[in-house]
């Protein structure tokens, strides 16, 4: 496309620092220059972290808060931000567009309050309902603390570089003025934060004709599931070449309940009941038909949140009691059946339960896709 296509372009940048620019800050002003020289009206909307699920900052500081026990911080942790939630910057965009008052003109969309780093991972520690120390250490120099940074978390060293360089200097603004000119009013850090977590985590949930108060153990939404997360996650896929797909998805249809899982029965029944000793759902509930799935259903300790049997897709979610969230995924694509165990820890506990069952994972995973694809 060429320049003259473009009618109005919206480019949301991070706070630039202008005393001592960082490379994320110089990257930023570099390309909101460049796009300024353009025939098209601009409109550059600067934030800085934003608070939202797939937010490279927001995960990088939630995974760093869940997987260690104490934290570790430079100098830098009594800086302050202004974090803004992921609603209010899409409203920003939707609300600036085409709108003649922004034309060739700079805005910091930011919530008017702020608060420290040490503060945010404090609110994160409080939201999760974890116990977690953070000490000082005033010898660890930015690119020390960004490889600590990048050996527990799951992200890019590039990126938690960019992330540290970036947050070395303080960047506030008391009262935003594009709020005024597109009629937004920015919601206070601690509500997005317990909003946006709750769609994490499924603190809320929302019943259907299916369920009961009892026969569920968590409260979750579970449409919030349907997209399985991969940052800060444990995974095992695996794959099986299958002679017959309907067959096969037939197999898949009919798991759990009195057919069983197909490899290890006597070991899923011990597992059922180590979780009812813990107050736990178990296996009790067994499944509601024995051939026929839809979304809601329950298949013993599962949930399900997706069945279409035409894409050989099914999707559940685990209700027993664990310290972090678990998916199970069902995959035919042509001639091979894909197998998917993902596990997101809620903390170090979460992370140890991983590798305590791992070997159990290790046969009874490979077993069932076995006998599942032949």
């Amino acid at each position: 496309m060429k320049e003259k296509d473009f009618q109005h372009v919206v480019y949301l940048s991070g706070i630039i620092d202008k005393d001592s620019l960082s490379a994320n800050s110089f990257s930023c002003r570099f390309l909101g220059h460049k796009l300024s020289q353009e025939a098209y009206p601009l409109t550059t909307l600067k934030t800085d972290i934003i608070i939202g699920f797939g937010s490279a900052s927001f995960e990088t500081i939630r995974d760093l808060v869940e997987k260690l026990p104490h934290i570790n911080t430079p100098n830098w942790r009594k800086m302050k931000l202004q974090p803004m939630g992921f609603d209010n910057v899409l409203d920003c965009f939707i609300k600036t567009i085409d709108n003649g008052k922004t034309f060739n003109r700079n805005f910091n969309i930011l919530v008017p309050e702020n608060m420290t780093y040490k503060e945010l991972l404090l609110e994160f520690r409080k939201a999760r309902n974890l116990k977690r120390f953070i000490l000082n250490v005033s010898l660890m120099t930015p690119k020390l603390f960004s490889y600590w940074l990048y050996f527990v978390n799951s992200t890019y060293f590039k990126f938690a570089f960019a992330l540290v360089d970036s947050i070395k200097a303080e960047n506030l603004c008391r009262k935003p003025e594009i709020f005024k000119i597109i009629n937004i009013k920015p919601i206070r850090h601690q509500k997005v934060l317990k909003k946006t977590l709750s769609k994490i985590v499924g603190n809320r949930y929302s019943s259907s004709g299916k369920d009961s108060p009892i026969s569920s153990a968590l409260n979750v939404n579970i449409s919030e599931f349907l997209d399985v997360p991969t940052f800060g996650c444990f995974r095992d896929k695996r794959t099986q070449r299958i002679s017959n797909k309907q067959e096969c998805i037939d197999r898949i249809w009919r798991i759990g309940g009195k057919v069983g899982w197909y490899y290890a029965n006597t070991l899923w029944n011990l597992r059922g009941f180590i979780d009812k000793l813990f107050g736990g759902v178990g296996l009790r509930r067994g499944r509601i038909q024995e051939d026929k799935l839809c979304a809601g259903d329950t298949i013993d300790c599962w949930r399900v949140l997706y069945a279409n049997n035409e894409e050989g897709r099914l999707l559940l979610f685990s209700e027993m009691k664990l310290p972090g969230e678990a998916w199970l995924e069902f995959k035919v694509k042509y001639n091979r059946l894909e197998q998917t165990a993902t596990f997101r820890p809620n903390g170090i506990w979460g992370r140890i339960y991983w590798y305590a069952v791992f070997p159990f994972h290790d046969f009874i995973f490979k077993g069932m896709l076995n006998n599942l694809a032949k």
